[in-house]
Formats: structure tokens, C-alpha cells, sequence
């Protein structure tokens, strides 16, 4: 048991101008920002910024493209920039590799770190754990920070300017929050902080399944509707704080079988061809085959055919069998495998994913 330990949880500013929101906020860390983010990220969100930063008195000392992937790499590239050192803090505007290139940096070089997703497609924003991938593209680690960022800028008029597959994605994602810690927790001895953490998982599912179809067609229409908002804050924000208060060197409930297919599913090409929520997507579904949650799994069936996430293995690029196993054989490595009730059994899961892949081909030609 920790003697001493000290927990931060998110902060955030959420609307259609959150920016306008940024001097207070960041006084009291200083007045030297570096702005870090994507390419097309910076071109979305770039001008309202640097408005809001220069209308708070704050000075730009860097505005760099943070690379494109969450690698270390790209982090030590970051951090031999001058703009990098001398900065007080660091803005991280883009998605979630953006987010986790950045977060590492911030939490490496000991600099608060300050996230303005411009795209609701994760818990990255927000969250103090990291995954990195290695050059060529595979999982690499997590990384855990010491903290999560100090604040999050969510705002929803550059959300709503975002590539429709992101946020589409992001729904797959956010909904494998409650089902992955909820089995990776069960018949644990919980402590308060990942006890806490637990519970408020159970709010991560409702929204999403109530309010996603909604709010991918408000969307679609552009429209920074309620059901919008609450998906919004869904991906990103409740996600998030779970992830916070599961998450440690100690313990780890964060994700489980859901987050092991799509780790898994990256030893393949057609890994790369395909957006993490949307395995994740299928992921949830053979977690629920897996575990013999066979209502849920059926419920989860049709809100997946109903917002087009996948199914089926095709649907993620899985068409061959050799291509099964080659993912299997990577699954049986990864930390989640061995996360949950028991160590996953391999011809159980295999199982599982054949199960929910004539499932979903049912649905989809009935």
C-alpha cells in the first residue's frame, strides 16, 4: 500500500468558445506558451488561439508541428527545441497521439501541459497515461506521467469542424470504458482510489448508447446540439477520469480485451488501414462474446450496425486465417491478456472473435 500519494484529476473548459477561457487558467503558470500540435489540427484551431493567448498576455515562444505518431522520437525531437525550453508550459492541439507525444514531453521535462483536442475521438486529452509506438507503427509502452494535464480546452465549434470518421471512432472507443474496467476490476480488492474509479466507469456506457447515434448525425449536420455535448464530454472527459483513477504502477484496470484486440490488430498491415475506436469497436464486441455477457453483447451488436462501426473481422481488415493467428499469437504478449478475472484462455478468445464475426455477418444480411 502507498504511504503517500497524490491524485489530479482533469480540469476542463468545455463550449463553443472555450478558448476565450484560457487567461485565467493558464496565470498561474507562467506567460511563455509553446504550441504544439497536428498539421491539420493547427489549421483548424490555430487562429481562435493565438487570439485568445495574445488577448491574455501570454507569448507564443514555439509553433511546431509535433510529427505524426506518439513516438519517443518525436518527443526527444520536441524537447531539444529552444521555443520547447524556454516555454513556461505547453499547448497540445490536436488529437490523441498529439495529446500523449506532448503529455510525455510536459511530464519528462517536468512542464505543466495544457491539451485543446480539436477532435473527440479518446480519453488522451485528459488522461495521465500515454501509449507510444515505435517507429514503424507497433505499440511501443505506456508511459505514466505523474500527473494528467492541467487543463483541457474543449471546443466544440472546432470539434465540429473534425474529420466525421474521428468522432465516429471515438464513440467505438468511449464505449469500451465501462465493459473493460468492470471485467478487468472484478473480484479485485479495491482501495479507494481505483474503488472510486470503478463506480464512476458505470456512467461511461449510458451516454453513449442514448446519445450516439444522435449526436453523430447532429454532426453530420453540424449542429453543437445536447446530445452532441454530452458524446463530447463522454469520449473525452468521463472516459478520462476514469482512466485517471484506475490507472497506476500498482494497478491497472483501464483496459482489457477490447484495447488487447486492437494492440494486437497493429502486427498486421491492414492494423494501419483502420482507426483505433473503430477495432476497439469490435474489440468490445468479442470482450462480450469472451465474457458471456451474451444481452449486452446483442444490444452492443445493434448500436454498432446502426452507426456503421464494425462487425465483423472484414470489416477490419481480418480475411485469412493465418492473419487470426498472427494476431493472436501478438495478443498472448501484450499486458492486457493477462489483465481481468483470469489470464485469457487463447482458444477461448479465438472463439469469441468467430463467434461475434458470424454474429455480425448475421445482422448484416438480415
Amino acid at each position: 500500500m502507498q504511504a503517500n500519494y497524490t491524485l489530479n484529476l482533469p480540469h476542463y473548459s468545455v463550449g463553443p468558445d472555450a478558448y476565450s477561457l484560457v487567461g485565467d487558467v493558464i496565470r498561474p503558470y507562467g506567460r511563455k506558451v509553446a504550441v504544439i500540435g497536428g498539421e491539420t489540427a493547427l489549421s483548424k484551431a490555430q487562429a481562435p488561439l493565438l487570439a485568445a493567448l495574445e488577448n491574455a498576455g501570454a507569448e507564443v515562444v514555439d509553433l511546431t508541428v509535433y510529427g505524426h505518431d506518439a513516438t519517443m522520437t518525436n518527443v526527444n525531437l520536441l524537447k531539444a527545441r529552444p521555443g520547447v525550453q524556454a516555454a513556461d508550459l505547453l499547448f497540445a492541439v490536436g488529437g490523441g497521439r498529439c495529446c500523449d507525444t506532448v503529455k510525455t514531453l510536459a511530464d519528462i521535462i517536468g512542464k505543466p501541459c495544457i491539451t485543446c483536442p480539436t477532435v473527440a475521438s479518446n480519453c488522451a486529452p485528459v488522461s495521465a497515461v500515454t501509449v507510444l509506438y515505435k517507429d514503424d507503427g507497433s505499440l511501443d509502452r505506456y508511459h505514466f506521467a505523474r500527473s494528467c494535464p492541467a487543463h483541457c480546452f474543449i471546443n466544440t465549434s472546432v470539434i465540429l469542424d473534425s474529420p466525421e470518421d474521428l468522432f465516429w471512432a471515438g464513440i467505438g472507443d468511449a464505449l469500451s470504458k465501462q465493459i473493460e474496467v468492470l471485467y478487468t476490476s472484478r473480484g479485485r480488492t479495491l482501495t479507494h482510489t481505483p474503488l472510486l474509479g470503478v463506480q464512476l466507469a458505470r456512467a461511461c456506457q449510458d451516454p453513449i448508447l442514448t446519445f450516439g447515434k444522435a449526436a453523430l448525425e447532429d454532426f453530420r449536420a453540424k449542429k453543437a446540439t445536447h446530445a452532441f455535448t454530452e458524446t463530447v464530454l463522454d469520449i473525452i472527459v468521463s472516459t478520462g477520469i476514469v482512466s485517471n483513477l484506475v490507472t497506476h504502477t500498482e494497478y491497472y484496470y483501464n483496459s482489457s480485451l477490447a484495447h488487447c484486440f486492437y494492440n494486437a490488430s497493429m502486427s498486421l498491415p491492414s492494423g494501419h488501414e483502420h482507426l483505433h475506436g473503430e477495432v476497439v469497436s469490435f474489440g468490445n464486441l468479442v470482450l462480450l462474446a469472451y465474457d458471456g455477457q451474451e444481452d449486452l453483447l446483442a444490444q452492443f451488436l445493434d448500436f454498432n450496425v446502426s452507426l456503421g462501426l464494425p462487425v465483423t473481422l472484414a470489416q477490419v481488415g481480418i480475411t485469412k486465417e493465418a492473419e487470426l493467428e498472427t494476431l493472436l499469437d501478438t495478443a498472448e504478449t501484450l499486458k492486457e491478456w493477462s489483465l481481468g478475472p483470469a489470464v485469457t484462455d487463447r482458444a477461448r478468445f479465438r472463439e469469441a472473435v468467430l463467434y461475434v464475426d458470424a454474429a455480425g455477418r448475421a445482422r448484416l444480411t438480415a
